[in-house]
Formats: structure tokens, sequence, C-alpha cells
């Protein structure tokens, strides 16, 4: 067997249409009042998952609208993220929350 080397000077991670589609299917079943699907946003903002990096307060934004919804893992998933976030991130997350309910109730 022969190895080969493999150049990666110019490397670019490859597209993830599927993970884009799942994120797009998602947020389209939040925008609906869907709370399983804003707590499944919360996860893959909180884990970076989908090719999405690491965003607490995005996470808790979306915790937030889970939890609203009468979500309990959403709620314990706020919470504990709140943990490793600052004051002004946690508010920053509620004020996107806020926004997000507004704009929903305008559209529908």
């Amino acid at each position: 067997m022969r190895l080969t080397a493999i150049e990666t000077t110019n490397a670019q991670p490859a597209a993830n249409d599927s993970a884009d589609l799942a994120i797009a299917h998602l947020i389209g079943a939040a925008s609906e009042g869907d709370a399983q699907a804003c707590y499944e946003l919360g996860v893959i903002w909180s884990t970076g998952s989908h090719g999405v990096d690491c965003d607490l307060i995005e996470a808790h934004q979306w915790f937030n609208l889970a939890a609203a919804q009468g979500h309990q893992e959403a709620a314990w998933c706020r919470t504990d993220i709140s943990d490793e976030m600052t004051a002004r991130e946690i508010a920053e997350a509620q004020r996107r929350a806020r926004q997000w309910l507004g704009e929903q109730r305008k559209s529908a």
C-alpha cells in the first residue's frame, strides 16, 4: 500500500445542504408554533451541530420560545445554559425571543 499526500492549503468545508434544509424546516415549523421545533433549534445552537457555531444567545432564545409553550425539557436546557451566560447575554436572548414572537403575531 502506498500513502499519498492530500493537498489541503485551499480546502473548503463541504456544502451541508441537508443541514441547511433541516434548520430551515425547523424554523418554518417554529413559525407555526411548534414547541418541539423550537427546542430542537435550541439544541442545535447550544451544541453547535448541523454546521452552525455554538451560540448560547441563539440557543437561549429558542429554548425560551419552546419553554413559553410548555416544553419542560426546553426550560431545563435554558436554565442549564444560563449558568454559562452573562446577564447581558440572557437579556439579549430574551429580547430576540420577544422580537420573534412579535414578528410571528404580525404575520398571523
